[in-house]
């Protein structure tokens, strides 16, 4: 017998907070959205909506331009 995968779908995060404003500032939420080498997390995977998705995208490059965050992680 085979196990079944059953397909969950994701639920936006600031959705269900009902967060409507992503800050640059926050850079603690910002780092879940960010692989071990420092890329953008996409949304198939992180489960966010377009709308936040894209708001956290530019805060993520915003806070690494102020370097709240960093480009690329360390070895």
């Amino acid at each position: 017998m085979e196990k079944k995968y059953v397909n969950r779908r994701r639920v936006c995060r600031f959705c269900a907070e009902k967060k409507t404003e992503i800050s640059y500032k926050e850079a603690s939420i910002l780092k879940f959205f960010l692989t071990e080498r420092g890329k953008i997390i996409p949304r198939r995977i992180s489960g966010n909506c377009t709308s936040h998705q894209k708001q956290l995208t530019r805060a993520i490059k915003r806070a690494r331009n102020i370097a709240f965050l960093a480009f690329v992680e360390e070895r």
